[in-house]
């Protein structure tokens, strides 16, 4: 069995502490959410990363309004993408995005259910990693218009790895159930 990281508390073998030295990640990080105050809850997860400790702001999308996407009869989301860099690597980021989804009541009750707060890691670095319940680049972002739209907002030069440029593959997708918000994420200070 495997121990966790004495410096970030990760899961597996931490590679940004291995040998004593800091990486830093480029991480693009994905929020939704279709219940109660939508907009309180992307900005209060966008927050929370924002306050994790060795992660700085690089840049977010607008916001968009998508329609649900599988799963039970259920509201429209709010989804923006946030790209951060970050001294926590894979396992540790994919905690502590579990640990935002739990602080904004996010229950786990119905695979692909409504939910306060969604936060997924859809690209880190551009590399692959797959670890237990953590696949990078996510698995299905490449089929998501409600993931490429913001994330090609917030960088337009994005490249999913596997797939291409974000741009070339939302050029083939159908694109009618993302659209624009007038509900907005605060710039950070």
């Amino acid at each position: 069995m495997r121990g966790r990281c004495a410096t970030c508390g990760s899961r597996s073998r931490c590679d940004a502490h291995f040998g004593g030295r800091l990486m830093t990640y480029r991480a693009v990080i994905a929020f939704g959410s279709n219940l109660g105050d939508r907009l309180a809850y992307l900005q209060g997860g966008v927050d929370a990363l924002l306050d994790t400790p060795g992660t700085t702001y690089i840049a977010q999308s607008a916001i968009y309004e998508t329609d649900p996407v599988g799963g039970p009869e259920q509201p429209a989301f709010l989804n923006a993408i946030v790209i951060v860099d970050t001294m926590l690597p894979p396992a540790a980021l994919l905690d502590r995005a579990h640990a935002i989804e739990e602080a904004f009541e996010r229950a786990r009750i119905e695979h692909w259910g409504p939910r306060t707060l969604d936060v997924d890691i859809i690209s880190v670095n551009d590399e692959q990693f797959d670890e237990g319940d953590l696949t990078i680049p996510h698995k299905s972002a490449h089929e998501r218009a409600f993931v490429l739209v913001p994330w090609l907002d917030a960088d337009p030069d994005a490249e999913l790895m596997g797939h291409g440029k974000v741009a070339d593959v939302l050029s083939t997708m159908d694109r009618s159930g993302v659209r624009s918000s007038e509900a907005a994420l605060r710039e950070p200070a």
